[in-house]
């Protein structure tokens, strides 16, 4: 199953917005999953490491997109497939 999330073209500012917000709720992920009292050592630092990553990656699409005016297309689809 495949659902879209966004699809558009935005001003850059609505583009801002929308990616921080995005990247601000898996953030908020991986820290719930840190502050689980049964989260070993390994998996907080693989938690850690994802959340410097998605902070960099932000903050590196901000930069970028500050420099231009332009607008900004965005496509994310979400690829949902159940396991056993």
């Amino acid at each position: 199953m495949n659902t879209s999330i966004l699809k558009g073209v935005y001003s850059s500012q609505e583009a801002e917005d929308l990616l921080t917000q995005m990247i601000q709720v898996k953030i908020k992920f991986h820290e719930n999953k840190i502050n689980n009292i049964h989260a070993n050592e390994e998996d907080i630092k693989m938690r850690e490491n994802c959340i410097k990553q998605l902070q960099k990656e932000l903050y590196d699409f901000r930069q970028n997109i500050q420099k231009q005016a332009y607008k900004v297309k965005l496509n994310t689809e979400i690829n949902i497939e159940l396991v056993n």
